[in-house]
Order: structure tokens, then C-alpha cells, then sequence
């Protein structure tokens, strides 16, 4: 399944480059998603594949095939080491560049990783952090809805503060079916909560309850951050989610990749 995506907002479209190797291909391999952005002067192009259980590289022959040979690649991955092994190798193979792969930092492009073990904190959320210190010098709270949800604070200085970590959508959803004997069916009407049946009840009450959970977090995190944070959501349910939040949000779908373009604009 491809799913496409527009030029960002605000950011350059597809143009004419001078020569090929003038592009960087920015790369975020999650558990469930493959998200890339071609970046170069006047380009910024992005899109993303859903992972199938299948052998990465025939993926990577229909969708990156057409691709103009990049003069870097730069990936985040928190996906397994497996997939990250066969991305290195077709790139390699491909166009005889080896990819990258970022790290978390301890201090990095304004932001400072204030974990008590700084290594242990997941690579996505850090360029994310990236990311959103670019697009702002205020507060941040970065909200990522992907397999995992992700809510971090990130203050006006660009102090990473700390923030949680707690199941996506859709494995709350999946924890039901596999924990209980007679829930079978998540697919409901997620619409209402009084629900009139198992699988409304399940769809309602997850999305309500996430959302909540979201909600609530923001809220606190504002008390230390103050009344300029800003709230931004990624990730492949932010919309979802900010669409029954009652708070202002900033949705920037492709803010793990404007943070790897930040980092590959240093290197």
C-alpha cells in the first residue's frame, strides 16, 4: 500500500536540480511505516509505504527504484536491525551510498537530552525533538501517534524535560482481542461513547481514552512549560487524535524527517 504525500506546507516543491547528487534522501523506518523526503536546494519531496511482513529489498525495488541516486542517506530507524541491514545493502548495491544511521545525542542543533542515560532514549523521539526546535525557539510539546505514543517536553531553552511512552490505537485495540476470550472484533463506530455494541464499545472507548490520556498530558505539561508552548502532533494517527482533542494543535506530519534534514544540513 503507498501511501503519498504531499509537499509540506510552507516547504519547496519538486523542481529542477543541478545534478542528481544534489539531493539528500532523509529517511524514518518506524515499525510500521516506511517515511522518506527527497531534500535539495528547491526539493522537498516526501512519501511512505506501509511495511509488509515480506523482505524489505522488493519493496525498496518498487518504491525507491525511480528514485535519483542521493548524495547522502541519512535514517532513523527504530525498526528491527534486520530491515536497517537490507535498507544499507540496497542503498549500497543501488547507488553505491551508504546510509547514516542517527544516533541520540547528548547536545545537538539546540537541543540537550536531559535523560539520565541519554542513550536509552528512542532515536525518533530525539529527532523529532530536532525538528521541533526547528520549526520554533518557544516551548514544545511534541506529540508522536505512531505504534507507540510519544508526548515530550521540550522547553524554551531546548531542554529536552523528559515524557512518556504508552501503546498507539491500534495496539490498545489488539491488547483487547488478545487478552480477552470474548472480545473478537475492534472495527466499531469509535464515533460515540455510549456504545451499543462490543465493537463500538472497543473502538469508542480506546479512541476516547487515548485522547483523553493526550489531553490531559498537554495540560500538565503546560504548567511547566507555560502558556506559549507550542503543541505539536506527527505521526500516522495525529490526526485522528487532534481532530477530539480540545486544545490547539500544530499537525506536521513530516517532523522526524525535517529533523533528520537539520542534521544532515550539519554533518
Amino acid at each position: 500500500m503507498n501511501l503519498r504525500r504531499s509537499p509540506t506546507a510552507g516547504t519547496p516543491s519538486r523542481c529542477d536540480l543541478n545534478g542528481a547528487n544534489a539531493i539528500n534522501l532523509l529517511v524514518d523506518l518506524g515499525n510500521s511505516r516506511l517515511k522518506w523526503a527527497e531534500h535539495g536546494p528547491g526539493l522537498w519531496h516526501t512519501d511512505a509505504v506501509l511495511l509488509e511482513a515480506e523482505d524489505m529489498a522488493p519493496l525498496l525495488d518498487r518504491t525507491w527504484s525511480r528514485l535519483a541516486a542521493p548524495q547522502k542517506v541519512v535514517v532513523c530507524s527504530v525498526s528491527s536491525p534486520q530491515r536497517l541491514r537490507t535498507l544499507e545493502q540496497w542503498t549500497s548495491a543501488h547507488w553505491s551510498v551508504t546510509p547514516r544511521a542517527v544516533h541520540t545525542q547528548v547536545d545537538q542543533l539546540g537541543v540537550k537530552n536531559r535523560y539520565r542515560q541519554p542513550e536509552q532514549l528512542g532515536v525518533d523521539r530525539w529527532v523529532a525533538l530536532v525538528g521541533a526546535r526547528g520549526l520554533t525557539s518557544s516551548a514544545a510539546c511534541v506529540v508522536d501517534c505512531g505504534t507507540a505514543v510519544t508526548v515530550d517536553a521540550l522547553s524554551e531553552s531546548g531542554e529536552f524535560l523528559g515524557g512518556v511512552v504508552f501503546p498507539g490505537l491500534r495496539l490498545l485495540r489488539a491488547s483487547l482481542v488478545r487478552g480477552t476470550h470474548a472480545i473478537a472484533e475492534t472495527e466499531g463506530n469509535d464515533m460515540n461513547c455510549l456504545a451499543r455494541s462490543t465493537a463500538d464499545g472497543v473502538a469508542a472507548g480506546t479512541i476516547y481514552g487515548l485522547t483523553g490520556a493526550v489531553e490531559r498530558l498537554i495540560n500538565e505539561f503546560r504548567q511547566t512549560l507555560g502558556d506559549t508552548m507550542l503543541t505539536v502532533m506527527t505521526g500516522g494517527d495525529a490526526m485522528l487524535l487532534a481532530a477530539r482533542l480540545h486544545v490547539k494543535t500544530r499537525h506536521v506530519p513530516d517532523l522526524v524527517l525535517q529533523g533528520l534534514a537539520r542534521i544532515a544540513e550539519n554533518t
